[in-house]
């Protein structure tokens, strides 16, 4: 059976998400003169769309259909974000310059969103054919290792960092590609040396946009405060920028959440949602949720989301095949990097980066993605060991190793590899 304390808390989640889609969306209906239930009839098609989809992905075999729909997403995200740039302005929406949603029929879809869960997969599957323990490899040989991931992800980045300017959806993926390789089996030198480069990455993508060095010294001009009052006032005058113009968007998030206190307005008794934060239902959702729900109401959301997070890694730790491991381990790292990015940037901790909370920021294609993503994990919970018994569990090694291939467990069918299973077991 699929786990289904997994599937009742991402339903609970996209459930709230639908509502915030009502009561947040009050000015914007009444701003573009929209049917008062425009937002939320057409969350609610896709949150049942959701469901559906994630509770049939869950009733597959994954032995036969992991693999094909994980390569599939894969590949075909690459290829729809290629075509994006030369097909005709009836067939993609365009904001800011970039394209990134094809419509289809009265919808528009993102394929970034569903690239990201298919990217998963490749590294998950990738990492369990090709890597193992680092034993006592040296950084170098670590790196030639893997230079065939960072030319991949190269290509990622051209694709959405250059082709669709979207550096947040890069940063998560980086993130993500890091720490698989991490738990992949890659030493922790290695790791910190790819955070590093990472950085260095990303400050030059910012310095290289005239609108994201100034969306930074937008956010420094509201943080500054607050940050340099940890320094010495020799170092803080140096970093201290006067007559910055102060970011708009996070001053209003900042008096939202101050203005829910500790049990909120009440649904719909919000404030700043009615033309202060103007993308409140979508980037800002959470700033919304606090306003109305109060610290009760973000911390009921936050919990769920430990929940739900929780289940995905135990279900990736109790797993015997290693890119079924990887997998949900990555899956769970999507959730994570982009829960945090987004609540550190509406309470301006950091600049804001666009990304949308998974299932409940308003967006289609985010949320049926998260579900395809959260619908192969179940799709896996399924041959899971829930208690092994070492006496009657013991694999036959003989036959498997006179074919040069791991051992699979008698009862799952999953491929049992050593690398991933020796360091959950350290």
């Amino acid at each position: 059976m699929p786990d289904k304390k997994l599937f009742l808390l991402t339903t609970a989640l996209i459930t709230i998400g639908v509502i915030c889609s009502y009561t947040l969306t009050a000015y914007t209906v009444v701003l573009f003169e929209y049917n008062d239930f425009h937002f939320v009839l057409r969350e609610l098609v896709v949150a049942v769309i959701s469901i559906l989809l994630m509770w049939t992905l869950a009733q597959l075999d994954p032995d036969i259909w992991l693999h094909r729909l994980g390569l599939s997403l894969f590949f075909g995200g690459v290829v729809l974000m290629l075509a994006m740039p030369f097909l005709p302005a009836s067939l993609v929406s365009e904001v800011g310059g970039a394209k990134r949603w094809i419509k289809l029929f009265g919808f528009s879809l993102a394929p970034v969103e569903f690239f990201k869960v298919g990217f998963v997969y490749f590294l998950a599957w990738s990492f369990s054919r090709k890597l193992g323990h680092h034993a006592n490899m040296g950084v170098m040989e670590e790196f030639k290792r893997v230079a065939p991931y960072a030319a991949i992800f190269v290509l990622v980045m051209f694709l959405i960092a250059f082709l669709q300017n979207d550096l947040g959806q890069v940063i998560v993926l980086a993130l993500t590609l890091a720490f698989m390789l991490f738990f992949a089996g890659s030493s922790f030198r290695f790791f910190m040396t790819l955070i590093l480069g990472a950085l260095g990455s990303f400050i030059f993508l910012i310095v290289t946009s005239e609108h994201r060095i100034n969306r930074i010294l937008s956010w420094w001009a509201s943080a500054q405060n607050t940050i340099l009052a940890f320094f010495p006032e020799s170092i803080a005058k140096h970093l201290r920028i006067d007559n910055a113009e102060e970011a708009y968007q996070i001053g209003h998030s900042l008096n939202a959440i101050h203005n829910g206190g500790i049990f909120g307005t009440g649904l719909g008794g919000g404030t700043f949602k009615l033309g202060f934060l103007s993308e409140v239902h979508t980037d800002f959702v959470l700033a919304g949720i606090a306003e109305e729900f109060g610290f009760i109401g973000v911390f009921v959301v936050t919990m769920i989301f430990i929940m739900l997070l929780q289940r995905l890694f135990k279900i990736a730790n109790r797993s015997h095949n290693d890119a079924a491991y990887l997998f949900s381990l990555g899956v769970g790292l999507l959730i994570t990097f982009a829960f945090i990015i987004n609540a550190y940037g509406i309470s301006g901790l950091t600049p804001i980066k666009g990304i949308s909370v998974p299932f409940l920021s308003y967006g289609g294609s985010a949320m049926m993605a998260s579900s395809v993503g959260i619908g192969m994990v179940l799709m896996i919970s399924k041959k899971i060991h829930h208690k092994i018994d070492p006496k009657k569990h013991v694999p036959k090694q003989g036959h498997y190793a006179a074919q040069g291939r791991t051992p699979v467990h008698e009862n799952t069918g999953l491929h049992h590899s050593p690398s991933v299973l020796e360091e959950k077991e350290r």
